[in-house]
Formats: structure tokens, C-alpha cells, sequence
């Protein structure tokens, strides 16, 4: 079946299968080069199909369901978790977590980036790979924040350099707002918010300054904050929520331009649902376990530039 064979008033079947969370869109179109996915009993030759929904649609003989409405989850993964289903090494993936950590009713949820083995903090998983698709893409703008525990010697001058960009090893970097935040002698925490994601990006920006990097906590992506999520903890964003900010999200090729960095950094959601471990309390705004005591002595923090 190709794609003239289809209204064009519809989406590509790759698009659909994705969001429906049979597994990410990259996935699907290798599942149709292998013939495994039908409409009807005719084969699928191509994701670029047309539909208008996935009635009679199989993957490997089963009848795919009508998608579930979006869900988005924030979890808390610790180090020491590979961000994947599996990993050959044999190392602990944070669906391993996950399994006492989601609902019995989550389905299968697909995670929203990544996170390095030894990177912690807010990890957002989702059921739809549209979803999915868009918030990851670095068109859409989405600021992703972490906290950085480092050593050796950095100015806030050189790291006020970041927000110009940086090309290290013939990789560009896009702007980079990175703040000190505290430090005692030659270690250091910094914050420093990105919106493109590219692969370890943050560790390797800060040890191209010559810093030591012991400890990497993201604490924010788009409007959602980790807060005090515990460790190995998630939580689930209400309906009405997940909605609202899908309805906001531009999409790359929209007329609209998104909200700049340092504005949907400022975006935040409330969770007004009970909050992971705490017997059904309302989840308040308490500081984030992540963020460590000042040390004794050092110099109150400092706002940096932009920073009120």
C-alpha cells in the first residue's frame, strides 16, 4: 500500500503508531521495511501512508488499539541507570526502577531525551511519540536545566562566554546560560540551562574549561522542575495539565515562534496531586533534596546575570 492510496487529510501511519506508543517513529518505519505492519491484510509499504486513524491497522498480527490520551510522567532517576529497555552490558536500566515506581495502569512509556549512566535528576517519560518527538527536537526550544558539581578554576566571566556558543573538537554548541552559584575554594556548583541536548553536552562544555565534573543533576526540562521528587520516585502530571502545555508547545514550522529560553525557563506547572512517599500530602514548593547545604564559610549566593 502506498501513500496515494490514502485522503490526504490524515497523518503519516508512522506518526500515528508512534503517538499510539507502539514505539518510537524511527522504530515504526523499520517495522514497516520489515513488513510487519498491515491495514487490513495488505502489507505496508511505506511510513509515509496517509491515514485518518488506525482502524484496522496490525503490528505483527495484532490489532493496534485506539491511542490513550497523552501521559506524561516526571521520575527522579538516580545514577548508575541506563537510559534504555536494555542494555548488553548487563547494567541496570531505569525500567528497572520504574517497575515500582509507575502505576500498574502507566502501559508502556517511553523516556523524553536522556540521561548518562551517572547523570541524575528529572527524566520525563510519556505513552506518546509525538509527543516525545517534539519535545526532544532542539527546533522546539525547550530549555533543559542542570546543576553541576565541578573542581578546578572558572570565572563567571568565562562562563557568561557559553551564551555566545562554543565549538569543541569541530562540534557547535548553541548558547549556554550557565551561572556559579556557590563555591568554596576550587569546587564549585553551577547551573547551567541548554536547549539543544546534544549528547553529554553539559560535561563535556564545562572539561573543555578545564573542570572536573563529580556530579550532574538535571533539575528542570521545559516547564517541569523536579522539586523534591524523591530519588527513584515518579509522579504523574494531571490530564488537564499535559493538555494545556501540549496545546502551548510550538511545533517546528509553526507560524508562531516559542517562547524564548530564559522565559519558559520561568514556566512552571504545579503539582497539586498527592506527591510520591508522602501519604497523600499536597506536593509543596520545598527545595529540592539535590541541592546541598552551602558549605561553612563560603560567600551567600550571588545572582547571576538575568537571575533576580
Amino acid at each position: 500500500m502506498t501513500a496515494s492510496d490514502n485522503p490526504r487529510n490524515g497523518d503519516r501511519i508512522a506518526k500515528l503508531l508512534a503517538r499510539a506508543g507502539i514505539a518510537s517513529r524511527r522504530e515504526v518505519e523499520r517495522m514497516i521495511a520489515d513488513g510487519r505492519v498491515k491495514i487490513g491484510d495488505e502489507v505496508v509499504t511505506t511510513p509515509n501512508t496517509v491515514l485518518t486513524s488506525l482502524k484496522g491497522v496490525s503490528v505483527d498480527g495484532k490489532a493496534v488499539k485506539t491511542p490513550d490520551p497523552a501521559r506524561l510522567f516526571l521520575f527522579h532517576k538516580p545514577a548508575g541507570l541506563i537510559t534504555a529497555e536494555r542494555d548488553p552490558a548487563g547494567r541496570p536500566t531505569i525500567y528497572t526502577a520504574l517497575r515500582n515506581a509507575l502505576p500498574a495502569n502507566a502501559g508502556r512509556v517511553m523516556p523524553i531525551g536522556r540521561l548518562d549512566f551517572n547523570t541524575e535528576g528529572l527524566l520525563l517519560l510519556t505513552n506518546d511519540g509525538g509527543l516525545k518527538r517534539t519535545m526532544e527536537l532542539p527546533a522546539t526550544g525547550l530549555p533543559r536545566t542542570y546543576r553541576a558539581r565541578t573542581f578546578g578554576d572558572i570565572t563567571q566571566e568565562q562562563l557568561e562566554e557559553l551564551i555566545e556558543g562554543i565549538e569543541i573538537e569541530g562540534v557547535r554548541y548553541g548558547p549556554i546560560n550557565a551561572n556559579m552559584e556557590r563555591s568554596t575554594g576550587r569546587n564549585q556548583w553551577i547551573e547551567v540551562t541548554i536547549t539543544e541536548g546534544k549528547n553529554r553536552e553539559v560535561r563535556r562544555v564545562l572539561e573543555h574549561l578545564g573542570l572536573e565534573v563529580s556530579r550532574l543533576i538535571r533539575t528542570a526540562y521545559g516547564p517541569f522542575e523536579l522539586l523534591d521528587l524523591p530519588r527513584g520516585q515518579a509522579v504523574e502530571l494531571k490530564q488537564v495539565e499535559v493538555e494545556r502545555f501540549m496545546k502551548g508547545l510550538k511545533v517546528p514550522g509553526e507560524a508562531a515562534e516559542p517562547r524564548p529560553a530564559h522565559e519558559q525557563a520561568r514556566l512552571r506547572i504545579r503539582r497539586d496531586g498527592p506527591r510520591a512517599g508522602t501519604g497523600g500530602k499536597p506536593a509543596g514548593r520545598k527545595p529540592s533534596p539535590t541541592k546541598p547545604p552551602a558549605p561553612r564559610g563560603a560567600a551567600p549566593r550571588k545572582p547571576g546575570p538575568g537571575r533576580k
